[in-house]
């Protein structure tokens, strides 16, 4: 081999080494070497949730922001949720997150939840207010099966609220008692309003007979506007008199429904339902993601509050059901589809619409729609009941 040739390849040799090196120098000013294994599993559970919302329609509006959030959580970002530090300024989400922890975000969704909600089937028939009562029976069940899994009554409590498919009142709830489980509990509490059209039609079928599902309901009476906004003050002074914790929740949501029932505040009904509880939930969605990390999700005790979450979920459903088949059977004159029951959990309006939808697999002339309402509305108003009560006694 003549010299030249052998120059030229330990050239071209020392020409690789230097790329590799500078590669290598490259990579180490960017943040692929950060990434943990952790990291890339909550990327995957990142893309299941935008799935779920995108291609399913499961609650677009809060698993898009939660599973951009998670996202954004689980890469070596900056600027995001660090800490003020020597003068410098906090992270973006450093600020945003104090929506949730000042429990500035859940009043403002509940004020835009009660500008969209019509409680006339409530008022109508207010017998469902049962039903609604029924489904928190879950709750307490979860508080007691959390506390004998090692949780505390505090922690157990948090837990248990998963049961009533309420997002906001779970991080109220959770921002008083145990704050520390803030990621799963919430997480958990809104991934189950999502899957509402999954996890209970099994259990409204199992509990109940053909026969049952397709009974149909009288029509409701014509409820007057006076009746809805005395309805509105005689619960806000009701509620907060019983559970003065939950004031904050029962105020604004009673707020919103008396602006949309007055019909001379439309300019603040409609920024209500529109700008402000839109903006909110981006805020809202994106902070409870952004507290996705691996290294909170991926343990043995988030795991636990998952399961305790699909249960409580469960059972406020059978609950609610089940006290739909005893009313049915003490009021043959009056009949109730006991599929309503299951409307009793909060998640509002989707748990009313697959009652409504179950019972028109079995009778597509079947509307129970308004009827399953009336629970579900009860079912909001007893979540923040059952949260103010057990803030009540927990922090005593």
């Amino acid at each position: 081999m003549t010299p030249w040739k052998k120059v030229n390849r330990s050239s071209s040799f020392l020409r690789v080494i230097f790329m590799i090196h500078d590669f290598i120098n490259f990579l180490h000013l960017t943040a692929f070497c950060l990434v943990t294994w952790k990291m890339a599993v909550m990327w995957l559970v990142a893309l299941v949730l935008l799935y779920l919302a995108v291609y399913k329609g499961f609650e677009p509006l809060l698993l898009v922001p939660i599973a951009f959030g998670a996202l954004i959580a689980n890469l070596p970002s900056m600027g995001m949720v660090n800490l003020p530090h020597h003068g410098q300024p906090g992270g973006l989400y450093y600020y945003l997150s104090k929506g949730i922890t000042w429990e500035i975000f859940p009043p403002l969704i509940f004020l835009g939840v009660g500008a969209l909600t019509d409680f006339g089937p409530l008022i109508a028939n207010p017998r469902t207010m049962l039903l609604g009562a029924a489904a928190q029976v879950g709750i307490f069940i979860t508080f007691l099966g959390a506390s004998l899994l090692g949780f505390t009554a505090k922690q157990a409590a948090a837990i248990g609220i998963i049961g009533g498919a309420d997002g906001p009142t779970a991080i109220f709830m959770c921002n008083k008692l145990a704050p520390e489980l803030m990621a799963p509990i919430v997480v958990a509490a809104y991934s189950y309003m999502s899957l509402v059209p999954l996890i209970q039609p099994p259990i409204m079928r199992l509990l109940t007979t053909k026969r049952e599902r397709r009974i149909r309901m009288k029509s409701l009476r014509k409820v007057s506007k006076r009746e809805k906004l005395i309805f509105s003050l005689i619960i806000t002074v009701f509620c907060i008199l019983v559970v003065p914790n939950a004031a904050p929740l029962i105020f604004m949501l009673m707020l919103g429904n008396f602006l949309r029932e007055s019909g001379v505040t439309e300019r603040l009904s409609h920024a209500a339902q529109n700008e402000i509880i839109n903006s909110v939930t981006i805020f809202l969605g994106t902070c409870v993601g952004i507290t996705m990390t691996g290294d909170r999700f991926l343990n043995v005790e988030t795991l636990k509050i998952i399961f305790l979450g699909a249960f409580a979920f469960a059972a406020s459903t059978a609950c609610g059901v089940l006290m739909g088949k005893l009313m049915n059977r003490l009021s043959p004159g009056n009949p109730i589809n006991p599929l309503i029951g299951a409307a009793g959990v909060s998640a509002m309006p989707m748990s009313a619409r697959v009652a409504h939808l179950e019972g028109q697999r079995e009778d597509p002339a079947n509307y129970l729609i308004m009827h399953a309402m009336g629970p579900n509305i009860a079912g909001g108003i007893g979540t923040v009941i059952v949260a103010g009560y057990f803030i009540a006694v927990l922090t005593r």
